[in-house]
């Protein structure tokens, strides 16, 4: 760190040499030495914070009327200090957001509104990295001395506070047609609706395989629906999944294009409380165990159990054991909403923002 600049300069205007950040560098790294023998390469990079009042073309007048057409992404919407390590990170989650909206527009899957919520949601994002950056690169660009003694546990108190922010797991996205209102939360309290599905072990059914749940969902642009049964005996828990996935075909059959897989759009998937030595997966339904692919070859993979070894993920994750839930997971990892297992049809409303074919139903 140089030094602050004027409103009205710019760092040209310091006419910063090749010594002076040498010499800068040696006293930074006091009471060790820093020779330099040669310097290949070097710049002076002015920290800007900026954010565009949108992330599309649509002017506010139009907004709601008119479909987006220009999208932009990472820099060229938010701009900031590198000392949070934000940059990349945050570019990313951009371009995975307007990636996956883009593909279910254009394979015919979603209306074009849906592209209306990539700036909606991005840029509320960026805002709040602003304002992260701003106190952050406050603290980090202090002197030297003012982060001694009472301050020094101010800078670390804020690193600590903000791990889950630089570790890219704490965007929260606000209530939406793609984002539940949170009206069902308490069924599983681990999974905060809007925010990254936070994965937990489970051993898969089939094979006894100890894995990742979260690890399941593939970066394809489908969404994931995981059924947690609810308690009791092991005959009680199939007939609840079965029972699930019967309301569901009605629901997800209209948005799967015809010859295409029956998890090509939504992939169900279902977590048993008991434990995976007292069952098989040809006790599940066909939605759980179903025919793909040219040969109609049966998909194991999709019932997992406990792992009790690695953790309950029930307990982990805060799901309610008696009733179990729903939780619909966006293409991006996020957690759209959670549903009591009964409650379907508010779960088909919401593909209804989402899917076209969802309205022929």
């Amino acid at each position: 760190e140089l030094d602050e600049l004027a409103e009205d300069e710019r760092a040209a205007d310091r006419n910063v040499t090749t010594e002076a950040l040498v010499s800068k560098a040696q006293a930074i790294f006091v009471p060790y030495h820093l020779d330099v023998a040669e310097v290949a390469w070097w710049s002076a990079y002015e920290i800007g914070q900026r954010v565009c009042d949108a992330f599309d073309d649509v002017p506010v007048a139009e907004r709601g009327t008119r479909q987006p057409r220009i999208f932009i992404v990472g820099d060229a919407c938010h701009t900031h200090s590198p000392k949070a390590g934000q940059g990349m990170n945050v570019s990313m989650g951009d371009a995975f957001n307007l990636g996956w909206k883009l593909v279910s527009v254009l394979t015919g899957r979603s209306e074009e509104a849906l592209l209306r919520t990539y700036s909606q949601e991005r840029q509320a994002v960026a805002q709040a990295l602003i304002d992260f950056d701003h106190e952050w690169a406050r603290i980090m660009s202090a002197p030297p001395e003012t982060r001694e003694g009472e301050a020094a546990p101010r800078f670390q108190q804020y690193f600590i506070e903000h791990g889950r922010y630089t570790a890219g797991v704490s965007v929260r996205y606000d209530p939406s047609p793609l984002t539940g209102d949170g009206a069902w939360q308490h069924l599983a309290t681990g999974f905060p609706i809007g925010m990254r599905f936070h994965s937990a072990p489970v051993i898969r059914l089939a094979d006894g395989k100890p894995m990742h749940l979260g690890h399941v969902q593939k970066a394809d642009a489908r969404w994931l629906l995981c059924a947690f049964a609810p308690s009791g005996d092991l005959d009680a828990q199939v007939t609840s999944l079965a029972t699930v996935c019967s309301a569901l075909d009605p629901i997800l059959e209209p948005i799967t294009p015809k010859g295409c897989d029956p998890d090509s759009v939504v992939d169900v998937r279902a977590v048993l409380q008991a434990p995976h030595h007292d069952c098989e997966v040809t006790q599940m339904p066909a939605r759980l165990f179903p025919a793909k692919g040219a040969l109609g070859l049966r998909d194991y993979e999709k019932v997992f159990c406990p792992d009790p070894r690695a953790g309950d993920i029930f307990e982990m994750r805060g799901i309610d054991r008696d009733k179990g839930a729903l939780v619909l997971v966006r293409p991006d990892q996020y957690v759209a909403n959670i549903f009591p297992l009964a409650e379907t049809e508010a779960l088909a409303v919401q593909l209804d923002e989402v899917f076209l074919g969802s309205r022929c139903r």
